[in-house]
């Protein structure tokens, strides 16, 4: 298999799932000393992008599945990884009855995009109740009256709309279903927010990268994906109306200004929702992506590789996860979170991970 950056490039443009693993001919036959990981399509591409910048530094490779944060989920309960990724926080409860903490590694935004001949991105915008209407089944056709009122200076075509969505469990999901379900009380009653709902019309795919496949190769068609799919893949982006009423764009600082609602310190086991935030710049289908791990892990040298990884991303991988307009987590929930991996990632009574160990 060729480098993780390579191989991202080549899984957006397929849209096949991605298992990642850099420098090795095959999943089956990665090192010993790769660091094993599955979950989230959302931060793929950072995690493409840092683990081939720390592979080359330290000859440690990241072997990730990109399955999607219900497979993360599954797969890290299930203890065949030594972590696992979800855009989906589970809550404090849930953790503590599987034995797991979980911390932030990254923040980022999911984006509405189309295939709509002539329009550029940005050009169209929508709000909440529009979009959820939409992914409902009631808005039909892309020069619609409700799309019509939102961009009264814009010529809509009168073509279908094919929806298309998350076929697999997905955090991504979550926070997009999130997002609809706090704009559109009706969207919250009939479909809710979760990893994985039942759409009542529209076309399934799986992953960012086959959501991103699949808008691009159907006319007319709407999707959402992670920010750096429609960037890599050059897909028209939507804007869309916030909690203030204002029209935003998708970009590095209307994610920022979001996310800096977070509440950390005061949020048990990290439970941090970011969709519908207010702020006149705020973007509002914002989230986090968060790691998953064992507090008393079976293989303590795997788990101490794991937490070398993340505290190197956090130290180095800032200025890689901005290039793809990723937030970078602040230095002070950086702090909390090595202050938690210390407390209660243990092995006999000894922390897994200590500040030396930077």
């Amino acid at each position: 298999m060729k480098t993780m950056t390579s191989a991202f490039a080549r899984c957006a443009a397929f849209g096949a799932l991605a298992v990642l693993s850099v420098s090795v001919a095959s999943v089956s036959v990665a090192s010993a000393a790769d660091i094993s990981g599955a979950g989230a399509t959302f931060p793929y591409p950072i995690y493409a992008k840092w683990a081939d910048a720390y592979k080359k530094e330290t000859g440690i490779g990241l072997n990730y599945q990109s399955i999607g944060s219900g497979g993360g989920i599954k797969q890290i309960k299930a203890k065949t990884v030594t972590f696992g990724a979800s855009d989906m926080p589970l809550k404090p409860e849930e953790l503590e009855q599987a034995g797991l903490i979980q911390f932030p590694m990254i923040m980022g935004g999911v984006v509405p995009v189309v295939n709509l001949k002539g329009i550029k991105p940005g050009e169209v915008k929508l709000s909440g109740t529009v979009l959820a209407n939409i992914y409902m089944g009631e808005v039909t056709k892309w020069n619609d009256p409700q799309i019509k009122a939102l961009n009264q200076n814009v010529n809509l075509p009168n073509t279908a709309i094919a929806p298309v969505y998350r076929s697999d469990g997905s955090g991504t999901n979550f926070l997009f279903t999130d997002y609809l379900s706090k704009t559109s009380p009706k969207f919250k009653t009939q479909i809710g927010a979760n990893t994985s709902v039942q759409w009542p019309a529209g076309i399934g795919a799986k992953g960012n990268e086959g959501v991103a496949n699949m808008v691009k190769q159907t006319d007319g068609s709407i999707g959402y994906v992670e920010y750096a799919y429609a960037k890599q893949n050059n897909i028209t982006y939507l804007d869309l109306q916030n909690k203030d009423g204002k029209t935003v764009s998708p970009k590095i600082e209307a994610f920022q200004a979001a996310a800096a609602n977070a509440d950390w310190a005061n949020s048990q086991g990290y439970y941090v929702i970011l969709t519908d935030e207010p702020g006149a710049e705020s973007w509002p289908i914002t989230g986090a992506s968060f790691i998953l791990m064992y507090k008393n892990p079976q293989d303590t040298a795997a788990s101490a590789e794991a937490l070398k990884f993340f505290s190197w991303a956090y130290k180095n991988g800032g200025k890689m996860a901005s290039e793809l307009d990723y937030v970078p987590m602040p230095e002070k929930v950086v702090e909390m979170v090595q202050k938690t991996w210390s407390q209660q990632i243990q092995a006999d009574g000894k922390p897994v991970w200590t500040a030396s160990a930077k």
